[in-house]
């Protein structure tokens, strides 16, 4: 069976999106789910290319019991990662557009989804309003808001996934 493929961008891909990436790993395995659904991040931008998660995002993924490996290298999204993907997560409405624009399908592409849309919250929200803030420039309190948001949306998204590969929550 072909894994079901789930990639996370944001835009250095060493903040918002590997941490997105940690957390629904975790939930995927939690659900059962870890060897049908293969998770991975990238970035739109290429500036932190080759560098690990930031140590500030290391330490709340830690400090929520999320495990942290060291294997992690930032790398630029390409047209083929998004080709090749299932579900493409945008964390802010202008990766979405990036994507889209990468990926030569304009405005529509069901793949391309807002990460934060799959927050039952969220409802109705416009995809400027569901953008995930850079925790990048902030301190401590930014990297918790950043991983809260991302929380909130993950058992969305596994329910999505589940749906798609038509597998009960009771199995």
């Amino acid at each position: 069976m072909t894994a079901y493929r789930v990639m996370t961008v944001c835009t250095g891909n060493i903040c918002r999106s590997p941490m997105a990436e940690i957390v629904l790993r975790d939930r995927f395995e939690a659900a059962g789910l870890g060897d049908a659904v293969e998770i991975d991040s990238t970035g739109v931008s290429d500036e932190e290319h080759g560098n690990p998660v930031d140590r500030r995002a290391r330490a709340v993924l830690a400090e929520h019991g999320y495990p942290v490996g060291d294997g992690h290298r930032a790398r630029q999204v390409t047209r083929d990662d998004v080709g090749s993907r299932d579900l493409v997560l945008a964390m802010t409405a202008r990766h979405a557009q990036a994507l889209r624009n990468l990926a030569g399908r304009g405005q529509a592409d069901p793949a391309i989804r807002m990460y934060r849309s799959f927050d039952p919250a969220t409802e109705g929200a416009s995809e400027q309003q569901l953008d995930i803030a850079d925790p990048w420039y902030g301190g401590p309190e930014d990297f918790e808001e950043c991983l809260a948001e991302i929380e909130a949306a993950a058992d969305g998204v596994v329910d999505f996934v589940r749906a798609e590969l038509g597998v009960s929550s009771g199995t």
